[in-house]
Parts: structure tokens; sequence; C-alpha cells
């Protein structure tokens, strides 16, 4: 775009700010619903559980409006390097972030049917493993907003103790309702809570994939670490 009137570079670098402001809000919607979300099963909040159905049809109005100029910037500027890395990035997070806040609806929608299963240890692991999503949530979205290819690493690193903690849950669990199958309902549930919660980890993983590809250019291995074993970066069927 060397060319290019100053003007219609001046316009150029607002609408890409403007893209990133957009995809920006929806991270900080999407970490809102997922700590309501968690709350609202942890905490048996009934309060919170309704925030985060609530708070999915601006999400998803956001993704759309972010889809719709990021489609645009490529039709009229043809960008280049680091800008055209930057806007697929961003096209491609934004529907990590609409499918983070359609799993932490799902998880506020099962808190009502979730009863507190007193004497298993599930829910210490629950606890554990939401407290570990939440923070590799908020360390991808800062990663970003800031463009730090360091942290969206170390985000990508962490994703290997979530799945152990998932691993753990669920054999818990299925001890738990071997034993009395009076609370096979709730744990099924629980079942789907923590799979909903791994499921927000690896879109977390995922953004902070993009991040690094767009800032340096080089892409994280091919197979992420994961507990027990490896693990390509090709998300499974929903």
């Amino acid at each position: 775009m060397g060319n290019e009137p100053a003007h219609t570079i001046t316009r150029y670098d607002q609408e890409l700010d403007r893209l990133r402001g957009i995809v920006a809000r929806m991270g900080g919607l999407v970490e809102r619903q997922t700590a309501q979300a968690i709350a609202a099963v942890v905490n048996q909040n009934e309060e919170a559980a309704l925030e985060p159905p609530e708070l999915d049809p601006e999400v998803d109005a956001l993704e759309r409006e972010a889809e719709m100029l990021a489609i645009r910037i490529l039709a009229l500027r043809a960008p280049m390097a680091v800008d055209l890395r930057v806007i697929v990035a961003v096209l491609k997070m934004s529907g990590d972030l609409e499918r983070i806040g359609d799993y932490a609806s799902s998880i506020a929608r099962r808190a009502a049917k979730v009863e507190v299963l007193d004497g298993a240890l599930s829910f210490s692991a629950l606890r554990a493993m939401a407290r570990l999503v939440q923070e590799n949530l908020h360390m991808a979205v800062e990663s970003m907003v800031e463009n730090d290819a360091e942290r969206a690493q170390e985000v990508w690193k962490a994703d290997t103790a979530v799945d152990e903690l998932y691993t753990t849950m669920f054999r818990e669990l299925v001890t738990y309702m071997m034993e009395d199958p009076r609370k096979i309902g709730p744990c099924i549930h629980l079942l789907f809570v923590a799979k909903n919660l791994e499921r927000i980890g690896d879109h977390a993983t995922n953004i902070a994939e993009r991040v690094y590809y767009a800032v340096t250019g080089e892409m994280l291995p091919s197979v992420r670490p994961r507990g027990g074993a490896a693990r390509t970066n090709i998300e499974q069927p929903e």
C-alpha cells in the first residue's frame, strides 16, 4: 500500500483498529460468560446461570460484524505480510470466541440439573479445571489484544494441564456412578460440563496459536502437548 494516498492509509489503519476492537469486545464478553457459567455450577448460583445465554446474541452479532469487516478489508485493501496474517487470524479468532460463548451457555443451562454430590471429589476437580480454563482464556484474550506471542505460547503449553484435569474428573465421576447409581443423572450433567470446559480450553489454545502465527509468521507445532498422549490441533466434531 506504499503508493496509496495518506487519507486512504489512515482509513485502512482505522479499519484495522476497529476490527481489533470488535474482537477485543468479544473476548471480554466470553470471559464474562465463562466466569458466570462456572459460578452457576460450582456455587449453584441461579442468577449467574441466566447471564451467559443472555449475552449470546451480542457475541453472535459481534462475530458477524467482525466477519463482514474483515472480508471488506481483504477485498478492498489487499493487505499483505503482517496485516494479512492479522486479519485472517482475527477472522478465525472471532469464530473461536463465538464457540466459547456457546459452550459457556451450555454449561449455564446445565447448572440447575447438577445436584451437590456429597462426599464426591468431583467438585474440587471441577473447581481446579474451571480455574485453569479461566486463566488460559484470560491469557489468550490478553495475548490477542496485546499481540503477545510469548503469552500465547504459555497458553498453548498449559493445555496439557486442562486435559489431565478433565481425565481425572472423568474417572472420578465414572467411579462415583458405579458406586451410587442414584447419582448417575447429575454425574452425567457434570461430565458434559467438564467436556464443555475442556472445549473452551481447546478454543483458547486455538486463539493462542493464531496469535502466535499472526505475530511471528511461524506456526506452533501441529501436535499439541497433552497429558498422557499427543493430539493434533484439528478440532474434534461437536
